[in-house]
């Protein structure tokens, strides 16, 4: 029965050590700060609370000290996306950073350092570092382990260089494929969201702010979604913000440009103030997304004039301007019209500041970057990004083809991805940003950028023989001819000329020639950077163009089609994926996306992706989520889906049958045993399903996960530690733990379950006063 009581308590358990973070500042750095503040002028504040960009003080490609002393005489926060703007070596960009940081040291009166920032979700942003897998397909790999190095390495580039703070990582929950920023999302489930949030925070901060890069997490919160409902807001769309804060140790946040309640996130009280700092915990950095405080006046119109703008933002709990200082100036006539305090403004620049006390900027002696020469994509950065790209794949489909047999002597090699880099990379890559925001060409050989082409030359053995066509284009009609002299002056025509502009001509005919004299076909279909990504939209969300039609065509000629897709997002295929001998979506997978597909359609790598996202069997514009239960009719591949070249079979599963809801945790194991004849890695999954009859629990949830390598015949127990916190529930503005009956699940997927047990948590419902502090599950492989 269910207790007409519930018990204000504070549970103790095992990972609150672990959610009971530093605090933002230290009385040392509060002195050091507040004495600084003592001799600040309001300019000189207001200063610290704004960011630019680089090209502001430049003149012919260089740093122009007129323009300094013009635009920043009284120093600055931010310099914004200071790398993916320019086109520098590593060494010249270090450089042009010192260069920067002398003159704010020298020739303005505090001598305040700024904080060089970038983006990096997929490695730095700038010419020559690695360039890792898109986000979503990282969040395939359910490997956080990796992730914490990939975010390690790009650490260590950023700070070679004076950065010493990131935009990064992105924690929106993407349930719908037709979201142009979809790619940049761990998928659409908030554990394991929040689990790779964590291990990529961890990675790029490390032990010490002033040897790390500050993580910012973003968007603040719900983004991507039109989500009203508190209980999914707490529940789902802030707990990888709020584990990164309580686990991680994140101390700076980005609000989202999205509306919560009919009010623009950033503007907002409930969201900035009451959400984020009381319920949350927050204690950090609020910095605004690039003109998100524009936009309360330009798009929302929620404020009268500039003015009020910069005010409502303050006032909401907006600590900083990106990324020009077009709104917070006018803070300076918000003051004398009392629509902010003097108070509020100094809390705003005692945290920026107090951010780079932690980051070693006011140091008596900071150091800026790395001396001597720098390699920002050295060999062990490259195995990284490999790594990545072939855990990211997910093998959806496989009639037996693959791996491809040695009797395989003639390879058609076929699609406008097959031999392009367009399709290795995702927005917010430094080329991405180049190629969108520039409309600039990049180096594909800084970094070398592998194609599938690339890689199959590579490996492939010599008997073999390739043969490649393009056959169609992206997005134009069969047959049709490219015209490369323009698509017009848009951001969106000038990209898709980069794209095309040294590729031949699409050969249909000759493609389906080759295709008919070849063993096996390999059709490498997708988009590239201009049908995905943030300011581009696509009408749905099939293969683009006649891809669709062209892969058709390749399936009548009789010979088994091996579709392999570089996308940011899931495409429908439901038409012709019955058709397909074996299917791969290999996502945007980075420098190394060549190799990584390469070895896995020739079985030198076993696949082991796992799908982050529902797989669409329809176009339907409707957000798809796997916790609801039941949607086949939607959903051709279910979450957590992804086939390997072995077979995995699970057994003995314990758990007890009843603990006491205030028990530190609770144990669910199985054994798992490779019963195939090649080495692999499982990603074992655990969900949870209420059994009470009045509950307001999801169907399923995702409440643990581990990646299991097994060699052939070889078997392991999985145990997953549960702590009661983990089922907790946001109902009535409070956080509470439901006495009653679940059913834990393990499986292979959401849909794939192959073991089960119930348990009955006995004693009163239980209210956490101080909200969720577990998040997830303690593993052990043995």
């Amino acid at each position: 029965m269910k207790s007409k009581f519930a018990v204000l308590v504070f549970l103790c358990f095992g990972l609150i050590i672990n959610a009971q973070t530093p605090p933002y500042s230290t009385p040392e750095i509060d002195n050091k700060v507040d004495a600084l503040m003592a001799n600040m002028s309001l300019d000189e504040k207001l200063a610290q609370i704004m960011g630019t960009r680089l090209r502001d003080i430049m003149e012919d490609g260089k740093i122009s000290l007129v323009k300094c002393r013009e635009h920043i005489p009284y120093g600055i926060g931010h310099f914004c996306q200071f790398s993916s703007g320019q086109e520098l070596e590593p060494e010249e960009l270090r450089d042009m950073v010192r260069e920067v940081q002398n003159y704010l040291m020298t020739e303005t009166r505090l001598k305040i350092p700024a904080i060089f920032h970038e983006e990096a979700i997929t490695g730095f942003a700038t010419l020559g570092a690695t360039t890792f897998p898109q986000q979503i397909g990282v969040g395939c790999t359910w490997n956080p382990d990796l992730v914490k190095k990939n975010t390690r390495s790009t650490a260590q580039s950023m700070r070679a260089a004076g950065a010493t703070f990131a935009l990064s990582p992105m924690l929106d929950l993407s349930r719908t494929a037709h979201f142009n920023r979809h790619q940049e999302s761990y998928g659409e489930d908030a554990y394991l969201t929040s689990r790779m949030g964590v291990a990529f925070v961890q990675g790029l901060q490390g032990d010490d702010f002033k040897t790390g890069v500050a993580a910012t997490v973003k968007h603040f919160a719900g983004y991507g979604t039109k989500n009203n409902n508190s209980k999914m807001l707490y529940e789902e769309y802030l707990m990888p913000h709020e584990a990164c804060f309580k686990v991680a140790g994140a101390k700076s946040v980005m609000p989202s440009y999205g509306v919560y309640k009919a009010l623009p996130v950033a503007a907002s009280p409930t969201m900035l103030d009451q959400v984020l700092r009381r319920d949350a915990g927050f204690d950090g950095l609020v910095v605004s997304d690039y003109g998100a405080i524009n936009l309360l006046l330009k798009k929302y119109k929620v404020a009268k004039d500039s003015t009020m703008a910069a005010a409502l933002a303050l006032n909401a709990g907006m600590d900083i301007e990106l990324s020009s200082p077009s709104m917070f100036p006018k803070l300076k006539e918000a003051l004398q019209q009392e629509v902010v305090t003097e108070e509020l403004i100094n809390g705003a620049v005692k945290r920026s500041l107090i951010m780079k006390a932690k980051l070693g900027l006011l140091d008596e002696n900071p150091v800026f970057g790395k001396d001597g020469d720098l390699d920002f994509d050295p060999p062990a950065f490259r195995k990284l990004a490999y790594e990545t790209a072939c855990q990211s794949i997910v093998l959806l489909k496989n009639n037996g083809v693959l791996p491809l047999k040695k009797d395989v002597k003639k390879i058609a090699l076929v699609g406008p991805n097959a031999a392009t880099v367009h399709g290795l990379l995702g927005d917010y890559t430094y080329q991405g940003m180049r190629a969108f925001w520039k409309q600039s060409d990049f180096d594909a050989n800084n970094p070398k950028l592998i194609t599938v082409m690339d890689g199959l030359q590579r490996k492939l053995d010599k008997s073999v023989t390739l043969l490649h066509e393009r056959g169609c284009d992206w997005s134009a009609a069969l047959e049709a001819q490219i015209d490369k002299s323009g698509f017009g002056d848009s951001r969106i025509d000038k990209l898709k000329l980069l794209t095309v502009k040294d590729t031949p001509q699409p050969d249909l005919q000759n493609a389906l020639k080759i295709a008919k004299e070849s063993d096996v076909i390999i059709a490498v279909m997708g988009e590239n950077l201009s049908l995905n990504g943030e300011g581009r939209w696509r009408k749905g969300i099939r293969l683009p163009g006649e891809q669709e039609a062209f892969v058709e065509k390749l399936i009548a000629t009789g010979k088994p089609v091996v579709l392999v897709m570089l996308s940011g997002r899931q495409e429908v295929i439901s038409k012709f994926s019955d058709k397909c001998a074996a299917i791969l979506q290999a996502w945007f997978p980075g420098e190394e996306g060549g190799n990584a597909v390469a070895d896995i359609l020739l079985g030198n790598v076993n696949p082991s992706g796992k799908l982050c996202v529902s797989y669409p069997r329809t176009e339907e514009q409707v957000e798809i989520n796997y916790q609801d239960g039941d949607n086949e009719a939607l959903i051709q591949y279910p979450f957590g889906y992804g086939l390997s070249y072995t077979k995995y079979e699970y057994s003995d599963f314990k758990m007890r049958n009843k603990v006491k809801i205030d028990d530190e945790r609770f144990s669910v194991s199985c054994k798992v045993k490779n019963t195939g004849f090649m080495d692999g890695t499982e990603v074992v999954q655990l969900y949870v399903s209420p059994k009470n009859a009045y509950s307001t629990m999801k169907p399923i949830l995702l409440k643990g996960f581990q990646r299991v390598s097994l060699k052939a015949g070889e078997e392991k127990t999985i145990t997953f530690k549960v702590s009661p916190q983990q089922l907790v529930e946001y109902k009535n503005n409070q956080w509470i733990i439901e006495a009653g009956n679940y059913e834990f699940k393990v499986g292979a997927s959401c849909a794939d379950i192959r073991l089960k047990g119930d348990i009955n948590l006995k004693g009163d419902d239980l209210i956490l006063e101080k909200g969720r502090e577990v998040f997830f599950t303690d593993n052990r492989v043995k």
